[in-house]
C-alpha cells in the first residue's frame, strides 16, 4: 500500500513510519513537506503521491498553551484536518484520523464507548473534536482512532519525564485522581497497520489494555526500572494546570472486538517492552 503519514516528526508519526515502512511504501511528511493549513498544498501533494491511505497524526498538542492560542489550535486541528480529508477524498484514499481521550469530559465512572457523547472541556479537546466532525462529514472511507496517554521512543512523554526526574530527586508527587489507559506507540502503530488494510470504517478506542492513575503508572515505571524513589500520591488541585484534564478517561474497546481485531496487550507489558527498547539504545 502507498501510505502518507502526516506529523512524521512527532512521537507517534515517527513510530508509524518506522513500523509501516517495512511492508508498505510510506511517505512520512512533516511540517516542512506539507503545511496542512494550506488547502492548495494539501491538494497538490496528495494529488502527486495519490496514496491509498492517509494516516493523519499531525496535530497541535500543546494542551495548556492551546487555552491562549485557540485560533492556532483550531487552524491546525480542525481546518488542517478539513483540508487534508478533502484532498484525500479527491484521490479516493482511506483516511485515518488520530484523535484523543480529551474529547470526553472525564466524568464517566465506568469508561467511554465509541458512540458515547463527547463533551470536551479544553480548547485542545474541542479542536480535536472539530477535526473528528470534519472527517465524519467529508470522508467516505474514514477511521477515527482515539488514543490516550501515549508513550514511546520518540519525543517527550510521561515515562521519559519520570525517568529524568528520578536522576535528580529522591521523592516525587504524582497525581492519583486522574485515571486512564497508557498507550505504547509501537502497539498503536501495529494496530493502525492492521486497521487500514480493512474496510471496517468507523470510530475506534485504541490503547493498551488495563487502567491506572498517573501515580500508579509512575510507580510501575520505577519498579520496572529498578529505581528506588519515594512516590507520593497527590490530587489534581495540588498541581493546577491551565487546561482541565479528564479525571476518568478510560476508553472501552468495543469496536476493536466487534470488528474481529485482537485486544492490545496490557499497558504493563507495553511499558516493559518500551523500557527494554530504551535500555538497549542507552
Amino acid at each position: 500500500m502507498k501510505i502518507i503519514v502526516t506529523g512524521a516528526n512527532g512521537q507517534l508519526g515517527q513510530e508509524v513510519v518506522k513500523q509501516l515502512d517495512r511492508h508498505h511504501e510510506v511517505f512520512g511528511l512533516g511540517r516542512e513537506q506539507l503545511d496542512i493549513t494550506n488547502k492548495q498544498q494539501c491538494l497538490e501533494v496528495l494529488g502527486a503521491i495519490r496514496p491509498d491511505v492517509v494516516i493523519h497524526s499531525a496535530a497541535y498538542t500543546a494542551v495548556d498553551l492551546a487555552e491562549s492560542e485557540e485560533e492556532k489550535a483550531f487552524l491546525i486541528n480542525a481546518t488542517g484536518t478539513e483540508n487534508l480529508v478533502i484532498a484525500a477524498e479527491r484521490v479516493g484514499a482511506k483516511f485515518c484520523y488520530i484523535s484523543t481521550d480529551y474529547v470526553f469530559d472525564g466524568t464517566s465512572t465506568n469508561g467511554y464507548r465509541e458512540y458515547d457523547e463527547t463533551n470536551p472541556q479544553s480548547v485542545y479537546g474541542k479542536s480535536k473534536r472539530a477535526g473528528e466532525l470534519h472527517v465524519r462529514e467529508l470522508s467516505s472511507k474514514a477511521f477515527i482512532v482515539r488514543t490516550s496517554w501515549v508513550f514511546g521512543m520518540y519525543g517527550a512523554n510521561f515515562v521519559k519525564t519520570m525517568l529524568l526526574l528520578a536522576q535528580t530527586r529522591d521523592s516525587l508527587k504524582v497525581v492519583n485522581d486522574q485515571v486512564g489507559s497508557p498507550t505504547y506507540t509501537v502497539d498503536l502503530a501495529m494496530f493502525l497497520e492492521q486497521l487500514i488494510q480493512t474496510e471496517h470504517y468507523g470510530t475506534y478506542h485504541v490503547s493498551n489494555s488495563g487502567v491506572c492513575s498517573w501515580y500508579e503508572f509512575a510507580c510501575a515505571i520505577f519498579e520496572e526500572s529498578g529505581i528506588d524513589i519515594k512516590v507520593e500520591p497527590c490530587t489534581t488541585d495540588e498541581f493546577p494546570r491551565r487546561a482541565p484534564r479528564p479525571k476518568y478517561s478510560v476508553m472501552k474497546h468495543d469496536a476493536i472486538r466487534a470488528n474481529g481485531f485482537k485486544e492490545i496487550r496490557p499497558w504493563q507489558d507495553g511499558l516493559k517492552a518500551f523500557l527494554k527498547e530504551l535500555n538497549e539504545l542507552s
